[in-house]
């Protein structure tokens, strides 16, 4: 297990887990929203990570996610610049209550008073001043013993978000007040009436409190997360860059929220009310309400044609989208599918994908470009018996040396150099120049060079899953 050092700085634990199918087709269970530039020219993550690098207040942020997503939020942050103390794995998803105890574990370890500044990973702020106001407000609660919430002061009746009622004011302790009560997500007339009372905070899903702190209170209302996750630390392992959390023992912990856990039992809760420019960023109406709008209200992001439209939220990646004569509607067109929806119906995209998945099809796992810890490969064609791809290798990385039984492989270097091992030799490939790899041939891709390697890759044989990969040695320690 690695430990957090000790510090009088604050803890920033960034979650980064969830599919964010409400997203779709963007966000996919291999590639989900906060990995995507949704809001600005960086993803949602490393905007996140950005937000707590002040080396003044904040040490090296710990990060927990979905182990399937390990590589890509490495290099997220490194493209970012921003240090990390660590990135652990969870082998499955296990909700807040359990990633926030893990944080607590590693960092009581060393310090039990280390403040732990825990912030979803797919949120915008826009006003950050006013975070950094709240930050310092909850951090001067938490070193006085309180489970501290930032509750976001509502901008309309939003039936998608659980409230807080606010309390009385803690004595000194300025801008903190005791939480009354955590409220479900609320009717409509009922979130009206909190609105217009001005009493009730929206729940943000991002706390502050001290890992002891935290700690006693879940051994207290949520023992059976505490003894999971210390069991999944004690028996889990390092991974190159990872911490690995021992499978088993993590599923043992009950999938709650620490909301549920911890926030909505302890007598020490407390909420600092905020105005941050904050949206969860939950479905696509949000993303329109966030965007640069042009006259008649849209919102035009990427190849955008419109004629007529008002107030529609329309996005490509690529192909151009003609649009005519819509309203309030959201029209996304990635490489391999289009959503068309109304702004009232949006959260409903999540029924969508629920019958994609039942239907056993590709699209809301994956997008067509899959990352790699060495790159990335995209599907360009199939058919029978054959496949092509796009295969982009990052300078300095190497595929696993690996054989098929199933397929063999025609490799055609499209610009950079490879480095090909082919049973018991090595070829340098050029630029116009390609290769033959027969069945059950052990072999392995290279970029020696300093600029990225594309190669057209045409598999044929008679099966062609990515599962057909025996790895004989892999540098990114995958089985």
């Amino acid at each position: 297990m690695s430990a957090v050092a000790v510090s009088q700085k604050i803890l920033p634990v960034l979650l980064s887990g969830g599919a964010g199918s409400r997203l779709w087709p963007m966000s996919r269970e291999l590639y989900p929203k906060q990995l995507l530039n949704l809001c600005s020219d960086r993803s949602m993550l490393q905007d996140t990570a950005l937000r707590v690098t002040d080396p003044a207040a904040f040490d090296p942020p710990l990060v927990i996610c979905n182990q399937e997503h390990r590589f890509v939020i490495a290099e997220q942050l490194r493209q970012a610049g921003v240090p990390f103390r660590n990135i652990v794995l969870e082998p499955v998803g296990r909700n807040t209550a359990a990633a926030c105890a893990v944080a607590a574990l590693m960092a009581a370890e060393q310090d039990p008073d280390t403040l732990l500044l825990v912030l979803p990973a797919d949120h915008l702020i826009r006003d950050m001043p006013a975070f950094r106001r709240a930050v310092d407000a909850a951090a001067a609660a938490a070193r006085s013993g309180h489970l501290v919430t930032f509750g976001i002061a509502p901008t309309g009746p939003e039936t998608g978000y659980g409230y807080i009622h606010k309390g009385a004011a803690l004595p000194g302790l300025d801008g903190v007040f005791a939480v009354a009560a955590f409220v479900e997500k609320p009717a409509r007339e009922v979130a009206e009436g909190y609105v217009a009372g001005g009493q009730h905070a929206w729940n943000s899903g991002m706390f502050l409190f001290s890992a002891g702190r935290l700690l006693a209170e879940m051994e207290r209302h949520a023992p059976a997360v505490v003894e999971a996750c210390r069991d999944a630390l004690a028996a889990g392992q390092s991974d190159l860059d990872f911490f690995r959390l021992d499978a088993g023992a993590f599923a043992r912990a009950p999938n709650i929220s620490v909301d549920y856990a911890v926030m909505e039992r302890t007598s020490t809760a407390a909420v600092v009310p905020c105005d941050l420019g904050w949206t969860d960023v939950g479905a696509w109406p949000a993303l329109w309400e966030v965007g640069a709008k042009d006259a008649d209200g849209n919102v035009a992001i990427g190849d955008v044609v419109m004629e007529g439209a008002r107030n529609c939220y329309v996005r490509s990646e690529g192909h151009l989208a003609a649009v005519v004569g819509l309203e309030d509607a959201v029209v996304v067109v990635a490489e391999d599918a289009v959503l068309v929806t109304s702004k009232d119906q949006a959260q409903n995209v999540k029924r969508i994908v629920e019958r994609l998945k039942k239907d056993g099809r590709s699209e809301p796992v994956s997008h067509r470009k899959v990352h790699r810890p060495w790159g990335a490969f995209q599907s360009v064609h199939a058919g029978d018996r054959f496949q092509v791809k796009l295969l982009s290798i990052a300078p300095g990385a190497r595929l696993s040396l690996q054989k098929h039984y199933h397929r063999a492989e025609h490799w055609v270097v499209v610009n950079g150099t490879a480095l090909v091992t082919r049973g018991d030799e090595q070829v340098m490939v050029y630029e116009n120049q390609s290769i033959y790899i027969p069945i059950g041939t052990v072999h392995r891709l290279e970029n020696p060079g300093k600029v990225p390697l594309n190669i057209i890759e045409v598999q044929s044989g008679s099966y062609l899953g990515e599962d057909d990969i025996v790895r004989l040695e892999d540098s990114y320690g995958r089985g």
